[in-house]
């Protein structure tokens, strides 16, 4: 069980593109890396955002994690620059 604490949250990057529409294979490096996701869990003392909220953040705001073979992007709130409404 994860126990986030301070302002931070937890996000699920939006998957991102292996392959080039002409059918290459991009190396890790090369790939962009994702700006959007979902909030998968907020630490009590974070009030602006809840689970399941789908946000953009910080190319470089956080430190990715491996929970039950999904990866995650732990990020403080002030690394969320907006959220998307449907």
């Amino acid at each position: 069980m994860l126990k986030i604490i301070g302002t931070r949250i937890l996000i699920k990057p939006d998957p991102t593109e292996e392959v080039t529409e002409g059918g290459i294979l991009l190396p890790d490096i090369a790939q962009k890396k994702p700006l959007r996701g979902t909030v998968a869990a907020v630490s009590p003392d974070c009030d602006e955002l809840k689970v399941g909220d789908k946000v953009i953040y910080a190319k470089y705001g956080g430190n990715f994690i491996t929970l039950d073979d999904d990866e995650y992007l732990l990020v403080d709130i002030d690394s969320v620059y907006a959220t998307i409404e449907d």
